[in-house]
């Protein structure tokens, strides 16, 4: 045997060793399987990107509501009516009656300062007219002795029996004692005027209670000296709290929306989620200016018999500039505002006949254009307007799809009424429970060629 009988003997016998055809048969096939799996999954991944499905239109429901348009502010709340209760005479707070938070009554003692000293003052008045009207007696019989005196001299003056310097006397006399009585009545009357003054002093040294009302505050403590002649000191404060009112800071931007009259709810931090109501009383002239910003103050006023509002109170204000309630609704995307020139155009070639309700004009049917995020509007369609700022609305017109019963849809021409920015008043054109066109819903669609290639192959292949 030679040597190539030998090799072939050899690897026939061998068990590790394969024929060479067939071991590059088992190498090369798989290989080609892998890639023509491949290659079959990214044709069929590329093709199916391209197909996507269609938009639909979101439908809403046209249903009975309320629109409110407001004006936000803050507030304060404060006391409708208050009074600072002072001492109106100078001395030592000896009592205090009254703790914060008592109701008191119109008349009620509320504290008393030391009346020592106008004590003595209205002893020394009664005194000094107890003295004077002791002499007004000895002047009364002075006066009728030189009256009698006058009376004699002037007989005895008639029958030539006196002599001239004593009838001048007499009369001189007279004059005198009838003057003597009226200047001590004067003084009597002064000294009374002055003992009334110093009651009055003494009265004061108890301070009553000028209104009825709850002490909101106490300035003094018991032992305090006040001294009237330097300042007028403020013992307390008592306030009616059963009506309140509201201070609101209004915006120099917003003033011009505001009016005397309109309506106002409000809200408080403590109060969760009730509304009090209310109208605007006034808008004070003066502003108040804080880092170059101007405010003006809006004052009204609101029932608190339950107690509920406390002074210094923050309320949200709310100032309804125009409202709509319980009436029809729609969203404000399914309308297409029609131009005020353009309908009364439409009228003029129309004859002045009334087109409110009837179909679509072909001005008004123009093309529509899709806007960002779905909803519609036709090109150079007109914004709500804006409500006037006594609270009412301008009637205004507009289109409005309407979807029919075997799925198509109809436009039609309705009446606007009050329009916030969410939803507007349907007064005429569209019934409760119709079903509009607000907007495009665009469809989920599949990933494109160039997505697939920046994110990968569907099943993780990169």
């Amino acid at each position: 045997m030679d040597s190539q009988d030998t090799m072939n003997a050899d690897t026939q016998d061998s068990p590790f060793m394969a024929p060479p055809s067939r071991k590059k048969r088992k190498v090369r096939w798989p290989a080609i399987t892998v890639i023509l799996i491949i290659a079959a999954g990214a044709f069929y991944y590329l093709n199916s990107g391209e197909e996507a499905e269609e938009d639909q239109n979101l439908i809403s429901t046209v249903s009975f509501g309320s629109i409110e348009n407001t004006i936000s502010s803050a507030g304060t709340l404060q006391p409708f009516d208050y009074v600072d209760v002072g001492a109106q005479v100078s001395g030592q707070l000896e009592k205090l009656y009254v703790d914060v938070g008592d109701v008191v009554e119109e008349g009620d003692v509320l504290a008393e300062i030391d009346a020592r000293t106008q004590q003595s003052r209205v002893d020394a008045s009664r005194s000094a007219i107890e003295a004077q009207e002791a002499q007004l007696s000895s002047r009364r019989a002075s006066l009728e002795l030189a009256r009698t005196n006058s009376q004699r001299q002037e007989r005895l003056m008639a029958a030539n029996a006196t002599s001239q310097l004593d009838y001048d006397t007499a009369v001189n006399n007279l004059v005198a004692a009838e003057a003597s009585l009226i200047q001590l009545e004067k003084q009597i009357e002064q000294a009374r005027a002055s003992l009334l003054t110093d009651e009055t002093e003494l009265e004061f040294t108890r301070i009553l209670a000028p209104m009825s009302g709850t002490v909101v505050s106490i300035e003094m403590n018991e032992g305090r000296t006040l001294n009237v002649n330097q300042s007028a000191p403020t013992v307390l404060r008592i306030a009616d709290l059963t009506t309140m009112t509201v201070e609101a800071e209004i915006s120099e931007a917003d003033i011009g929306d505001l009016r005397a009259g309109m309506e106002i709810y409000f809200t408080t931090l403590s109060g969760g989620t009730r509304r009090w109501t209310s109208s605007l009383r006034q808008i004070l002239p003066t502003p108040v200016i804080e880092s170059n910003v101007v405010l003006y103050t809006g004052l009204f006023d609101i029932d608190n018999s339950d107690g509920s509002l406390l002074p210094e109170m923050t309320a949200q204000v709310f100032f309804i500039t125009s409202a709509a309630r319980d009436v029809l609704t729609a969203p404000l995307g399914a309308l297409t505002f029609i131009d005020q020139e353009e309908l009364a155009a439409q009228r003029a070639n129309a004859g002045n006949a009334r087109i409110d309700g009837e179909g679509a004009t072909p001005a008004a049917a123009a093309a529509q254009q899709r806007r960002p995020g779905g909803g519609q509007r036709p090109a150079g369609a007109r914004r709500p307007p804006r409500p006037s700022s006594d609270g009412t609305s301008t009637r205004t017109f507009a289109t409005a799809q309407v979807l029919q019963a075997d799925g198509t849809t109809e436009q039609r021409r309705v009446v606007v009424g009050v329009t916030s920015r969410v939803s507007a008043e349907i007064i005429s054109g569209l019934e409760e429970g119709d079903q509009i066109v607000a907007g495009i819903v665009q469809a989920a669609r599949t990933a494109t060629t160039q997505d697939a290639r920046r994110g990968g192959f569907p099943g993780g292949f990169q």
